[in-house]
């Protein structure tokens, strides 16, 4: 089930940051980077900020299972473009369909609000990561270099269906 993110979520939503961030920065920058104490408490508070947002300046979108949280999904919206900040699925749920259904919610609110393009910035090993938006049609800028560590893809948003 895909939902709208509550405040009583943000534990669950950084602990499942945190699992899945591991899973592609292990090995390649320190554990302090994206693990432990402090960095779960900036987490938190980051993605606090993120479920406080309006609906003109954004989204944050929960997958559930049972009642556990298996995914989140997080958008800003700034002069009629929107940026995917954040989409991560619990390591364990994993090739069931969650990371689809919450990269379907984001593009229905943006056709929604009228987002006729979408950003997001991938971390550069995250090859995975990197193969699931390029099955959703997410592609590079050619005009763009690579942004460090972060790869930057672009989607075009069609419009809702029905126009």
């Amino acid at each position: 089930m895909i939902r709208s993110a509550r405040v009583d979520d943000l534990d669950a939503i950084a602990a499942l940051h945190t699992r899945a961030r591991a899973t592609y920065y292990q090995g390649h920058i320190p554990e302090v980077e994206y693990g432990g104490e402090a960095e779960l408490a900036r987490t938190r508070e980051g993605w606090s900020r993120a479920v406080a947002r309006t609906a003109s300046e954004g989204g944050m979108f929960c997958a559930e299972e049972d009642g556990v949280l298996t995914g989140v999904a997080a958008f800003r919206t700034e002069e009629g473009e929107s940026v995917l900040t954040q989409l991560h699925v619990d390591p364990d749920h994993w090739r069931r369909g969650t990371g689809a259904a919450l990269h379907a919610a984001c593009l229905d609110a943006w056709r929604r609000a009228g987002i006729r393009r979408a950003r997001l910035e991938v971390y550069e090993h995250n090859l995975r990561a990197q193969s699931f938006y390029a099955a959703h049609g997410w592609r590079p800028d050619p005009g763009l270099p690579q942004s460090g560590t972060h790869v930057t893809l672009w989607l075009t948003v069609g419009a809702p269906s029905g126009e």
